[in-house]
């Protein structure tokens, strides 16, 4: 679903980097300021190293094979393109570590936050479409990398792109300048009863990982003047959309308006993707859009490597997405597509030119 809502327990924080390997990628933990939550946001930061700190396996647990990095090791001499990146809904950041650590071995920094409000654990339907809180998120990611006396000179900061999946995607929309439409949501929902639709109409959501009962969401009492104001960061230079959410409700004004590369991504056929995040009709309009499809998959590929025995034990946790199941593909040839269309897309919009 474009909405991922997963069980609320920490089995959800891993990933398996495609290329990447632990001499070359160190990995960070650090806390950042946001002024607009008045709370402060835990954020990974992957970066080119140097050999040297501790070899971690990042998010590893029973259910997803981890990320073999250099956890404090020294960032590698250069300056490089920062790509900030925002995590799907009911998940956290290091599930897209096996992207963002090969990115880094291939000469990016690349630093996400996860959202208080629709993260593993931390999680309710009324506050998963305030997109405008994930799009401070990732502008206050910016603000600190490149003005911090720590990463300042490590980064181009005339050179900064956007990657995000599901819901993630939609605030990688919205912050390279993509608008939505309350209505046109509100109205996608009234036909559309599954995925994201479904989350706001369950009554349930997840609170100090613990289900709890909650009211529905009627989309229309949302705040419109939020929901539909820009949220463009005009730092954001690039963008990579997978599986990007609320792909009914882009204004097409705005995207036509849209003046940077968007790269998007959809996973499966176009008899298998769902309405929901369906993308090729956006790069359509996107004066600078460019569209690929990854065959033999399905939403749920873009989530780590399982491990052996992971969808059994996923029963045993009450989860009811196939989160584990087996798709045409391995999941291990799919990422390496997802990869090299992400790398690809930023290395050519990111580069010196």
């Amino acid at each position: 679903m474009p909405l991922l809502q997963f069980v609320p327990v920490a089995l959800f924080i891993a990933s398996l980097a495609t290329s990447a390997q632990a001499s070359d990628v160190g990995v960070r933990e650090i806390s950042i300021p946001a002024p607009k939550r008045g709370i402060d946001l835990k954020v990974t930061v992957w970066y080119p190293a140097k050999v040297g700190g501790e070899p971690v396996l990042v998010g590893d647990n029973r259910i997803f094979k981890g990320t073999p990095t250099l956890k404090n090791a020294p960032v590698q001499e250069g300056r490089y393109p920062l790509v900030v990146v925002s995590h799907g809904s009911g998940g956290r950041i290091d599930s897209v570590g096996w992207l963002a650590a090969d990115l880094a071995a291939a000469g990016f920094i690349v630093a996400g936050p996860n959202h208080p409000g629709s993260t593993s654990g931390d999680s309710t339907p009324a506050e998963t479409p305030k997109l405008w809180q994930r799009t401070e998120d990732l502008s206050a990611v910016i603000d600190m990398l490149t003005t911090d006396a720590q990463w300042k000179g490590a980064i181009k900061a005339d050179r900064i792109g956007v990657l995000g999946f599901s819901l993630g995607g939609a605030a990688a929309m919205e912050i390279s300048g993509a608008e939505a439409s309350l209505e046109a949501y509100a109205r996608y929902c009234d036909r559309y009863k599954r995925w994201d639709c479904a989350w706001y109409a369950g009554g349930k959501g997840y609170v100090d990982d613990a289900e709890v009962a909650v009211d529905k969401v009627d989309l229309r009492s949302i705040d419109r003047a939020r929901f539909e104001q820009t949220n463009r960061d005009p730092r954001i230079t690039s963008a990579v959309l997978v599986e990007p959410g609320l792909a009914q409700a882009y204004t097409q004004d705005s995207l036509k308006k849209i003046a940077i590369p968007m790269q998007f991504i959809n996973l499966g056929s176009k008899e298998t993707i769902p309405l929901a995040v369906a993308s090729e009709p956006l790069a359509a309009v996107v004066p600078q859009g460019s569209y690929a499809a990854v065959a033999g998959s399905d939403h749920f590929s873009f989530l780590p490597e399982c491990k052996e025995g992971a969808t059994e034990l996923l029963k045993t946790l009450g989860e009811v997405d196939p989160i584990c199941a087996a798709t045409e593909r391995p999941r291990a040839d799919i990422h390496a597509d997802i990869s090299k269309l992400a790398r690809d897309a930023l290395g050519r919009t990111l580069a010196d030119r």
